[in-house]
């Protein structure tokens, strides 16, 4: 199968490392080769070893026959939306690590995909390597899941785990982490909780069917997080962590939320340490499973976004059985019942 791939930065890059690299690998496990014929981007790449698949107009790579499948890894909502729908349109297969785009668009895009008889994947979107969109469909085949709480963020994971390690400031954490490449220069997404409360509504999204717009979440950062909170935690036999969760309540309602939290020492989400992601799902007849992962990268990332291209050209042809996502954010709920507030700091802990 010949792909393109659009936006050639951290994610971009790590992809079309990995299929070249590993391409035996890949053909192994999609059934097929697959095969790189454009890489788009707006950046001038003259002088790189695969220059001649460079380019900067998309519809080049759209209005080709060739292309049946896009993975898109631009960032932000435009113009990755608008490339986006162009390719399902067009009856291309589509990928994507960008949670803007499917916490924003993704019930359209998924409606898009089915009509024209393709498919929108977007595994990278929500937990870095872990494989938890798979793990959540897979669930709900045999249960019910009612909790999802996680630790869905690497580069606030590791700079809460550096202030206690080290004793130093967020500033100064924030300052190790950028050099050493696990936070972007400009990390308000990562540092505010945005980040966080996009993947957890794409979560939710796919574990009860409802797409709620995430910035009408309750949503709470690091900003304000002080080493002597860290250290009181630790007193306290606990780790302040930031928690994203998805509570689905009585009637169907849903409570989603982003804060740090003091976690327990019992909890399974207490020793998630670095850039490291986790899952715990909370699933009825089942109980709590945990999913754990590195959660910043540009190769971790990248072997999310293969899985979801193998996927597709090892089932090509195949009726899709992907879920349909509804947009309902009357199901939302923004404050929790004091019976679940009170069995969180049970379980879990409490809002630092």
């Amino acid at each position: 199968m010949k792909i393109a791939v659009l936006g050639f930065g951290n994610i971009g890059s790590g992809v079309v490392e990995t299929l070249i690299k590993n391409a035996e690998a890949v053909a192994a496990g999609a059934g097929e080769a697959v095969e790189i014929k454009y890489i788009c981007d707006i950046r001038d790449f003259s002088s790189h070893p695969l220059k001649d698949k460079f380019i900067t107009d998309f519809n080049i790579a759209a209005n080709d026959p060739e292309i049946e499948l896009v993975a898109e890894m631009i960032g932000g909502l435009h113009p990755a939306y608008d490339f986006t729908k162009t390719a399902l349109e067009n009856g291309k297969h589509v990928v994507t690590s960008n949670k803007e785009v499917v916490a924003a668009k993704g019930d359209e895009l998924m409606e898009l995909a089915r009509d024209r008889g393709v498919r929108y994947l977007y595994e990278a979107s929500a937990g870095g390597t872990i494989p938890i969109l798979r793990t959540i469909a897979d669930a709900l085949r045999v249960s019910e899941i009612t909790e999802i709480n996680g630790i869905l963020n690497g580069t606030t994971n590791y700079i809460l785990e550096r202030m206690r390690i080290e004793d130093i400031s967020m500033a100064e954490a924030l300052k190790e982490t950028q050099e050493k490449g696990y936070a972007e220069a400009v990390p308000d997404n990562d540092i505010s909780g945005a980040d966080a409360a996009r993947k957890i509504c794409i979560l939710a999204a796919a574990a009860f069917g409802s797409l709620v717009d995430w910035s009408i979440i309750p949503c709470r950062g690091i900003e304000e997080i002080t080493v002597e909170d860290i250290e009181e935690a630790s007193r306290n036999g606990r780790s302040v962590k930031l928690i994203a969760r998805a509570v689905k309540l009585k009637g169907g309602k849903i409570h989603l939320s982003v804060e740090p939290m003091s976690v327990i020492s019992d909890c399974p989400l207490f020793s998630v340490n670095g850039v490291y992601n986790a899952v715990l799902l909370n699933v009825k007849d089942c109980g709590e499973m945990m999913f754990y992962g590195k959660g910043a990268g540009s190769l971790p990332t990248a072997g999310a976004v293969i899985a979801d291209i193998c996927d597709i050209v090892r089932h090509k042809g195949c009726k899709s059985d992907d879920i349909i996502w509804r947009r309902d954010d009357s199901v939302f709920v923004p404050d929790l019942p004091r019976d679940i507030i009170d069995r969180t700091e049970l379980r879990l802990g409490f809002p630092v």
